[in-house]
């Protein structure tokens, strides 16, 4: 299981800011949380070494790129073993209509979120990268109608003193 980081509050609000705005200059992120920008430099670059922040993210808008239909895929592998899921996580992976990728419990075994041109194109991608695979035994698609993105991922909050548990 992997550690969590200790924060303080001045870690959380750099966290905070950067999460809403990844370009933010070390010179902006340092005046709004009263450090000295070598300092914020310092405390970002041990939250990267530490593993809490992974990367920056450019967020491409899929129907402006004219593939306007998202959906999610429900996939059952059988038999569910490592030797073929290995391959299967890095062909999905590789398709480049796919966004996201998960690995579920349950009846399915994997969530795939693609994007599309069209019905047809859906269409071809279930049957023709999917289905066709000897260790997929079904896929169930589900369109996707709208999309939210939900806000920051900070920490969850310590229990201050006398709260409940």
């Amino acid at each position: 299981m992997t550690e969590s980081v200790r924060l303080d509050p001045v870690d959380l609000e750099i966290l905070r800011l950067l999460q809403n705005d990844a370009r933010t200059t070390y010179r902006d992120l340092a005046a709004a949380v009263g450090l000295a920008p070598s300092t914020c430099l310092d405390r970002v670059t041990r939250l990267r070494r530490s593993g809490l922040i992974l990367g920056h993210e450019l967020r491409l808008d899929p129907a402006k790129l004219g593939r306007s239909v998202e959906a999610l895929l429900l996939v059952q592998v059988r038999p569910h073993r490592r030797d073929l899921i290995g391959p299967f996580v890095d062909r999905v992976r590789a398709l480049p209509e796919s966004r996201s990728l998960f690995h579920l419990t349950g009846p399915d075994d994997y969530l795939v979120h693609v994007a599309v041109t069209g019905t047809a194109d859906l269409q071809r991608l279930v049957l023709d990268e999917f289905t066709s695979r000897k260790e997929v035994a079904r896929v169930e698609t589900r369109l996707i109608f709208q999309h939210w993105s939900c806000g920051p991922l900070l920490p969850p909050q310590e229990p201050g003193p006398g709260s409940a548990d």
